[in-house]
């Protein structure tokens, strides 16, 4: 029963053994940083700059370049796409929306 607990202690973390839920998340997503980008001018007032970002295309990582984007409503910041780890479905990318 000894050399069960043990192993079961020791050998378990080693072999894979801790369950999903108990892994914690990596410290980011395993995607390649964000490029520089030099704005182009702003086209006209109320204008956003969505910044450029990284999409995994089915194969590899590909850059999405920015651009501007329109405010639909004054007041409004838009929030930029960012990746998110989610339990279960690991990194994922959440889109930039308005708020």
């Amino acid at each position: 029963m000894r050399r069960f607990l043990l192993l079961a202690l020791v050998g378990a973390p080693l072999l894979g053994g801790l369950p999903a839920c108990a892994q914690p998340a990596p410290p980011y997503p395993p995607v390649p940083p964000p490029r520089a980008e030099v704005l182009p001018p702003i086209p006209r007032e109320r204008m956003a700059w969505q910044p450029g970002h990284w999409q995994w295309d089915g194969r590899e990582y590909v850059w999405v370049g920015g651009r501007w984007i329109e405010h639909p409503v004054p007041g409004l910041q838009w929030a930029p796409g960012h990746w998110a780890w989610r339990a279960g479905a690991g990194w994922v990318w959440v889109e930039g929306h308005w708020r």
